[in-house]
């Protein structure tokens, strides 16, 4: 391959990188009811999978698990309860807390973000089906060094 062959492809490789980076943001943002009857958010169905990792959770532990404010959590729950996805209940260790646990309906978004991401998840996996070792482990670090850098420049440019 001629110099500048090598460098349009490599070139063309970010420019890759980039159109898959903002597939997935487009896929992600999109506002899905998860097979109920309830349009859920992004934030929402994230929120939904803590608690589903995290059964009786209180408000101010999903605010420290996701990074969040206490209040970003309450309000997003609020939503939840009002969609029927959640619903809080006093701590049978802890009267003074409510913890949140999800609902049928709540499982059920949950079990079906869950195969959204094994979808996804498979996509990559037929993807890498016939690569060999090396070239997994090439791709895996690739793609953490470009994500690395990539936070790197978010925060130089971001100030």
């Amino acid at each position: 391959m001629v110099m500048n062959e090598v460098r349009s492809v490599k070139q063309q490789i970010g420019y890759d990188i980039l159109n898959l980076a903002m597939t997935y943001v487009e896929l992600d943002k999109q506002a899905r009811c998860y097979g109920t009857d309830t349009q859920i958010f992004h934030a929402e169905i994230h929120m939904l999978s803590a608690i589903a990792r995290h059964p009786g959770i209180h408000v101010g532990g999903l605010a420290e698990l996701l990074g969040i404010t206490k209040g970003s959590v309450s309000e997003i729950i609020k939503k939840l309860e009002r969609k029927a996805l959640v619903v809080k209940e006093t701590d049978d260790y802890n009267q003074s807390k409510l913890s949140l646990r999800l609902t049928e309906k709540g499982e059920k978004a949950h079990c079906n973000h869950m195969h959204y991401h094994a979808l996804l998840n498979g996509m990559v996996e037929n993807e890498l089906a016939g690569a060999s070792e090396d070239e997994v482990q090439f791709l895996s670090r690739f793609l953490t060094a470009i994500t690395t850098k990539a936070e790197e420049l978010s925060h130089l440019i971001g100030d």
